[in-house]
């Protein structure tokens, strides 16, 4: 098949759809299919085509991550993708460039996939700063139905977000395809055992249990709550010495910063900031427990990803995690505040061997998400969309 991505982010940007869009890329070209990707160019406002990857110029959002927004329609752009005789039009995002991609399918009547990543309804106060912000929910809900009902087939990565574009009023049958995680890159080695030792002794945490967050830090994150839940933890003057890592940047750092100071527990975190993605499984692998208090995912990669680093995990409890984490047998939910310093206390405490087999489970219950299994899913509904249009 040749197949087109249409989407609004893409690596060299750090977030769950520009990963997403990567893995869906190189899964399928590694089973033998063409694929092409277009999306927006980050680094000029030039449109450039290199390696079957077509970059559009677009307007740059500093309020939003510094993310850029295409027009939804560009002549020279469409030249070139009609030369691509694509089977498949996959879009990934909502506005810009996924827009885009909506429109060329129409046009050459090819098969259009829309995968809903996101749950836009927990991200509106950044448009309305708290003004009608109801209304805008509400919006956001008519739109999310209108986009998946008007694709040849729509996917969504978990069951969470099925069950929301259900009560929006979606009626039609919804894919739910989990997304792949390059689970081999979390592999531990040698190599980043040896690291794991250096960064050690050179901080003065080799006596440490390790706490991690990381991620955009971002109001939606809640990372806020984590760090109030660990100020309860530290107020019962644990024994065992303890240090959280926030690992990540975003609008929300600096208020983070000060709630550390407010909280007096400004010794026991460190805000390390962006890292290449290359340095992610180190992190995940350095740490003794990743932490989450989010609710806002579809699916959570980040979850899978610290599985597959066989890292204890902690999270606030959402329904897109009941297939991934199991209380206590491949990880620990937590409530609030005060549950998560009696989890974190528990967690801390439990002898080695008890930590090795939560792992372990873990671990083994990952592969359904394996690069293997969202390939053979992704194209199920991807011959099932070309049926529809033969």
């Amino acid at each position: 098949m040749n197949i087109g991505i249409f989407t609004d982010t893409y690596p060299p940007q750090v977030n769950g759809v520009a990963t997403s869009c990567d893995m869906l890329r190189k899964t399928f070209e590694a089973h033998g299919h063409t694929v092409y990707v277009v999306t927006t160019n980050t680094f000029s406002n030039k449109m450039e085509y290199n390696d079957k990857v077509l970059l559009i110029p677009g307007l740059l959002l500093k309020k939003l991550y510094n993310y850029r927004l295409a027009g939804i329609f560009h002549p020279k752009a469409f030249n070139i993708i009609k030369s691509w005789n694509l089977d498949i039009i996959h879009s990934q995002t909502e506005s810009g460039v996924g827009l885009f991609g909506r429109i060329i399918a129409h046009i050459l009547n090819k098969p259009l996939i829309y995968t809903y990543h996101t749950m836009y309804v927990d991200y509106t106060y950044y448009v309305t700063k708290g003004i009608l912000d109801q209304s805008v929910k509400y919006l956001v809900k008519k739109v999310s139905k209108v986009l998946c009902e008007s694709c040849t087939e729509f996917t969504t990565p978990s069951e969470k977000t099925k069950n929301a574009l259900r009560e929006y009023g979606v009626d039609r049958f919804i894919n739910v395809v989990p997304n792949g995680i390059d689970l081999e890159k979390f592999e531990r080695n040698e190599e980043n055992e040896k690291r794991i030792k250096e960064y050690r002794k050179e901080n003065n945490l080799e006596d440490t249990f390790i706490l991690l967050s990381l991620g955009r830090i971002a109001e939606e994150k809640s990372i806020d709550v984590l760090l109030k839940g660990y100020a309860a933890f530290l107020a019962k003057k644990p024994v065992k010495k303890t240090k959280m890592l926030v690992v990540g940047d975003g609008p929300s750092k600096a208020n983070l910063e000060k709630l550390v100071a407010d909280l007096d527990i400004t010794q026991n975190v460190d805000f390390i900031g962006k890292v290449p993605y290359s340095d992610v499984p180190f992190y995940y692998q350095l740490a003794d427990l990743y932490l989450s208090a989010s609710t806002s995912e579809t699916q959570g990669l980040t979850f899978i990803e610290s599985i597959a680093s066989k890292t204890l995990v902690l999270c606030r409890f959402d329904e897109n995690l009941v297939e991934v984490i199991k209380d206590n047998v491949t990880g620990f939910y937590f409530g609030d505040e005060y549950s998560f310093s009696t989890k974190l206390e528990k967690i801390i405490n439990l002898e080695k061997n008890e930590k090795e087999n939560i792992i372990n489970t873990a671990y083994k219950n990952n592969r359904r998400y394996s690069l293997e299994a969202f390939y053979e899913n992704m194209e199920e509904v991807y011959n099932r969309a070309r049926r529809k249009k033969w």
